[in-house]
């Protein structure tokens, strides 16, 4: 694969995303492989000797990580190692190759979203997905994601498939303990939101509606009762 890369960038000019699930190794982390971006960074620098790699994650400054995309969308690094810092708001018409490491460790909606750095100059791009993690619902998982480019469609597949995680916690996934309507019932969470926003331009007061007021907080309660 990197013989691959040095290739495209020496012949295409091409830029590579480098995606890492985490910043630094952790002892719990890294007894599972998971790879690091300050230690992936490490790693490729040795891998392209003659290119410019840098490394950009959440805990560097405002300023290092400005710099660091300036650089990058101008052209001045080949490969930009990062978390997924890089999912929305970053638009470099160089990228065409990205990898992600540990895949199997993002959401399927935020895989979409990292998808959707490169190729944005319509050359045709390549996003390769690395797990070592041979489940075979992960693999499910990450074939599915392959074959699919509808961003509903794939939260909607990781909602059913890996549920929504608590929603006032640090699991990621699992079932949740929501009793009142299904969170992959896309539908109804549209109407919802849809029911939410005229609510608030109408500059609407709750306590105009007594009954709703009653609902929404016992529901609260029960949420501050599952947190303690």
């Amino acid at each position: 694969g990197y013989v691959w890369i040095t290739k495209q960038i020496k012949e295409k000019k091409a830029q590579v995303f480098v995606i890492c699930p985490l910043v630094e190794e952790s002892e719990i982390e890294t007894n599972i492989s998971v790879k690091a971006a300050e230690k992936e960074y490490v790693l490729l620098q040795k891998v392209f000797p003659a290119f410019k790699v840098a490394l950009i994650h959440g805990k560097k400054s405002s300023k290092e990580k400005q710099a660091t995309m300036a650089d990058f969308i101008n052209r001045k690094i080949d490969v930009l190692v990062s978390t997924s810092l890089v999912e929305v708001g970053v638009d470099a018409p160089g990228a065409t190759i990205m990898l992600i490491e540990g895949a199997e460790r993002f959401g399927l909606a935020q895989l979409h979203q990292l998808r959707g750095r490169i190729g944005r100059n319509l050359v045709q791009s390549c996003c390769f997905l690395y797990t070592e993690n041979v489940d075979l619902a992960v693999q499910k998982r990450l074939s599915y994601f392959v074959k699919n480019i509808n961003g509903l469609a794939l939260a909607e597949y990781d909602l059913k498939n890996r549920g929504t995680g608590e929603l006032f916690g640090q699991k990621q996934h699992g079932q949740s303990g929501l009793k009142i309507a299904s969170l992959f019932d896309l539908r109804m969470i549209e109407t919802t939101k849809r029911a939410v926003e005229y609510f608030i331009t109408q500059s609407l007061q709750i306590k105009q509606y007594p009954e709703m007021k009653k609902q929404i907080d016992k529901i609260q309660a029960g949420f501050v009762s599952q947190r303690d």
